[in-house]
């Protein structure tokens, strides 16, 4: 058929609706044992009239074909320079980013569509060359076909050690989008999917809203702790949802766990919300305006914390839990941190305390056991001799590592490559799933708008990587490349690389690194052959 054109295309460039055709028929990719690999099938109709257009894909090995999904986006996120966008020409306009569990797509005229195809390489693959066959038919009528060379290397790279990634987990928007009631059966069906997608793409560790998180604005009742208060100032609890979320976890696939913030964010001026009842907001256990050091607090927290550690010395889950005091306190409240710290320490004096942290001051007077400062000052830890985590959030934008959707996918596959050369002992996100107007408990379309309805203080793409789904998660390319970061973190614990090996040696730090998909291949060439 002359109006149509097919083509492959690597996982590391976008494929917008008005991309031109490109003329790729075969591709070569090198791949481990125990690894995922993908990249994309692509056809652009070059008529006016719309075209039925299938795909199947064929080889020894699991494959998943997914349609590339486009959704809209209004603006480019702003403070970063042209070369480090992806999409210019494009946006405003339509952005490929959900990946549909379809094989079929309608192509309009002088339209691009792509096909993202991830194909599992298991452990005992038997290395060598395999060959897999891309076939389009368009109408019916099958087209010449495409096919990929995959060369299935010797080496089996295990799981990643010693390196914790999260991302903050909403169960108020599992409850919302999917009109469950908080735990009830039903919520368990619903969670089961979005905690094994996680594990797929190299998230480790379980956040558990043991109470509702206390960060950005107040969100709906969802809090897996049962409390009951027999007598004024007397409580008991009741961790069977908490067990219950835990072992599912683990069933699911996770190593470490995050608990819930027990001060309020941005200051550590308030206790958190604790409710009697999630399905009454109205239930709760003191004023909102209790003060963080409160008696009332105090005591509650008095009688809390042994049995939570109780429930986590049973469950064998204490050296494998990160806790939370408040999120990103500024200097201006050091001293609500300090006695907030102070009175966890007397209370708690096994807890150690992982906090978002940009602020060296707070490393430096070791008020927090593990710091995790933004990317732009993980370099003043890092000079200051203070292990930490990392993480990005909205910015830093500009040259600095991030995965929005105008964020060109080369620079989110150096993710796992920059944590692991500049030694971050772990990663912290807050949006895999919040489908929300910023601060609020309005649901938006994750379809329509992906910034929060919050830009351009909110970036798009940043409050979530998953979409809601009928049955479950639907990924996003940023999400897909982001995993494939984290092999790459894999590969290079695997064969004992040094951080300092002159193979990473353009690596600088979080806005100063290769860019580009020829750096990426050409150093996993190095490290394979």
């Amino acid at each position: 058929m002359d109006n149509i054109v097919c083509w492959l295309q690597s996982s590391l460039e976008r494929v917008f609706p008005a991309s031109p055709a490109g003329g790729a028929h075969t591709l070569g990719m090198a791949a481990t044992r125990g690894e995922r690999v993908s990249f994309q099938a692509c056809v652009r109709n070059l008529g006016l009239d719309k075209l039925d257009v299938s795909v199947a894909v064929t080889g020894d090995l699991p494959i998943l074909v997914r349609r590339v999904g486009y959704v809209p986006m209004l603006h480019h996120n702003t403070a970063t320079p042209q070369d480090e966008l992806d999409g210019v020409g494009h946006i405003p306009g339509y952005v490929p980013d959900p990946l549909f569990p379809e094989q079929t797509v309608i192509v309009g005229g002088l339209e691009s569509h792509a096909f993202w195809v991830t194909v599992s390489v298991p452990p005992d693959a038997t290395p060598g060359p395999l060959e897999l066959s891309i076939h389009f038919e368009c109408a019916g009528e099958p087209l010449a076909p495409l096919t990929v060379h995959l060369d299935v290397q010797p080496l089996v790279v295990p799981a990643r050690q010693g390196f914790p990634v999260t991302h903050w987990f909403y169960a108020d928007a599992l409850c919302d989008w999917y009109k469950v009631e908080p735990f009830e059966e039903k919520f368990w069906q619903v969670v089961q999917p979005y905690m094994v997608d996680l594990v797929a793409h190299g998230d480790n560790c379980q956040y558990v809203p043991i109470f509702t998180p206390p960060t950005d604005g107040v969100k709906r009742p969802t809090q897996l702790l049962k409390v009951t208060e027999p007598a004024p100032g007397q409580y008991w609890f009741d961790f069977s949802d908490v067990w219950r979320w835990t072992r599912l976890a683990r069933q699911c696939g996770a190593q470490y766990f995050e608990w819930t913030h027990l001060f309020t964010q941005w200051g550590v001026q308030h206790a958190i919300r604790v409710y009697r009842r999630n399905n009454d907001r109205n239930s709760l256990l003191w004023p909102p305006e209790t003060g963080a050091t409160s008696d009332t607090y105090r005591n509650f927290l008095s009688q809390f914390l042994p049995a939570f550690h109780t429930f986590l010395q049973l469950e064998g889950l204490k050296d494998k839990s990160f806790f939370h005091l408040s999120d990103e306190p500024s200097e201006q409240h050091i001293d609500n941190y300090r006695a907030a710290r102070a009175l966890l320490k007397e209370l708690a004096p096994w807890m150690k305390v992982a906090d978002a942290l940009s602020d060296i001051h707070y490393g430096r007077e070791g008020l927090t056991d593990i710091p995790i400062p933004v990317t732009s000052t993980a370099h003043d830890y890092a000079q200051a001799g203070l292990p930490a985590w990392v993480y990005f959030c909205c910015g830093p934008r500009g040259r600095y590592l991030n995965r929005l959707m105008d964020t060109p996918l080369p620079k989110i596959r150096m993710s796992g490559w920059l944590f692991y050369r500049l030694r971050a002992q772990g990663f912290l996100h807050w949006g895999y799933n919040y489908w929300y107007r910023s601060q609020t408990q309005q649901l938006i379309d994750p379809f329509a708008e992906q910034s929060g309805d919050a830009w351009p203080g909110w970036a798009y793409g940043d409050t979530f990587l998953v979409y809601p789904g009928a049955d479950g998660p639907v990924d996003s390319l940023r999400w897909e490349v982001f995993g494939e970061s984290l092999q790459d973190y894999a590969l290079l614990q695997a064969l004992a690389i040094s951080p300092d090996d002159v193979l990473l040696s353009d690596l600088k730090d979080y806005d100063e690194f290769p860019k580009h998909a020829q750096w990426l291949e050409t150093a996993r060439q190095r490290l394979l052959s």
